[in-house]
C-alpha cells in the first residue's frame, strides 16, 4: 500500500522556520570563512572550525524542523538516535573540509570548485543519512533523477555562497551569501523530498527510535545553543561587521628607527598650483650673478 506524504503538516510555519534556521547557520559560518581570510596562519584554523560547526548546525536544525512537518498517512515515524546524530558529525565534516580548502587555498579556481562540491556533498550527505534513521511500518524509494537535481542544487549554491564569502566585501555581501546558501539548503530539502516515494506494509507502530517531538528538545539546547555561541563570538569581533583586513605590525628594518609611524596630523589643503605661476618669468631675480 502506498502512503500519503505530506511534507506541509503545520501550513509554511515549518519551511520558513526552517529556512531562517539554514540562513542562520549559513551567516555564522560564511562569516567566520571571512574572519579566516584576513588573519593569520596562527588564529585561522579556529575561525575555520567554528565557521564548520555553525554551518553544519544550522543545516541538521534546518532539516529537522522541516521533517517536524513530515507525516505518512497510515503509519507513525520514529528516528534512530545514533543514526540522526551521526548526519550531524558528517555534515560538520564535511562542510568543514570544504571550507578549509578554501580558507588556505582562496576563493577561486579549483579550489573554490573543490571547496563548494565537498561542502554541497556535506549537505546532500546530511540530509539522505538524516532520512536513513527513519523507522516506518513500510520502505522508502527515491527517484534517482530527482535526488541527482538535489544534490546539484546543493554543490552549486554551495559554490556561489564561498565564492561570495572569498569576495570580502563587508557585512551585507556576507548576508546575501547567507541568504543563497539557506536556499541551497532548503531547496535541496524539499527536491529530495519531492524524490521520496512510501510504500506502507501495514498499521503497526516502530517500536524503536523517537519521535520528532522527542527530538525537538536536543536540537534546541544543542545545535542552537551552539549557534548562539557562535552568533555572540561573531558579534564580539571588531572586525566581523567591516570586513576590513587588522592592521600588519610595522617590519624592522635596518637604518629604520622601531618607532618610526608617521603621526596623524590635520589635513591641510594643497596649495594651488596656479600660485606659483603668477610671478612672470621676465621679472625673476636671476640666481646667479651676472658679469657687467
Amino acid at each position: 500500500m502506498q502512503g500519503t506524504v505530506d511534507g506541509f503538516n503545520y501550513g509554511l510555519v515549518t519551511p520558513l522556520v526552517a529556512y531562517l534556521m539554514a540562513c542562520l547557520g549559513g551567516a555564522l559560518g560564511l562569516r567566520c570563512t571571512t574572519r579566516a581570510m584576513l588573519v593569520t596562519r596562527s588564529w585561522r584554523p579556529g575561525w575555520l572550525a567554528l565557521g564548520s560547526a555553525a554551518i553544519g548546525s544550522g543545516i541538521w536544525t534546518m532539516h529537522f524542523i522541516a521533517m517536524m512537518g513530515f507525516t505518512i498517512e497510515h503509519t507513525p515515524i520514529r528516528y534512530d538516535w545514533l543514526m540522526t546524530f551521526a548526519s550531524l558529525a558528517v555534515a560538520i565534516v564535511m562542510v568543514g573540509v570544504g571550507i578549509f580548502i578554501v580558507g588556505y587555498r582562496g576563493a577561486r579556481g579549483t579550489a573554490l570548485f573543490t571547496g563548494g562540491t565537498v561542502t554541497g556533498l556535506g549537505i546532500a550527505s546530511m540530509h539522505y543519512l538524516g532520512m536513513a534513521g527513519m523507522h516506518l511500518d513500510g520502505q522508502l524509494t527515491y527517484n534517482t533523477f530527482t535526488v541527482s537535481v538535489s544534490v546539484v542544487i546543493a554543490m552549486g549554491a554551495a559554490t556561489a555562497s564561498l565564492w561570495a564569502a572569498g569576495q570580502v566585501r563587508g557585512f551585507l555581501w556576507s548576508v546575501g551569501a547567507a541568504l543563497i546558501m539557506g536556499l541551497a539548503v532548503t531547496g535541496m530539502h524539499y527536491t529530495g523530498m519531492a524524490a521520496l516515494d512510501v510504500h506502507v506494509s501495514g498499521t503497526s507502530e516502530p517500536s524503536v527510535g523517537g519521535s520528532p517531538a522527542e527530538l525537538l528538545a536536543p536540537m534546541l539546547i544543542g545545535p542552537l545553543a551552539f549557534l548562539v555561541l557562535a552568533g555572540v563570538v561573531v558579534l564580539l569581533d571588531p572586525l566581523m561587521v567591516m570586513g576590513k583586513p587588522t592592521a600588519q605590525p610595522v617590519e624592522r628594518k635596518p637604518g629604520i628607527p622601531a618607532h618610526s609611524e608617521i603621526p596623524r596630523t590635520a589635513h591641510r589643503p594643497a596649495r594651488h598650483p596656479a600660485r606659483h605661476l603668477r610671478r612672470p618669468l621676465a621679472h625673476r631675480r636671476p640666481r646667479a650673478p651676472q658679469n657687467r
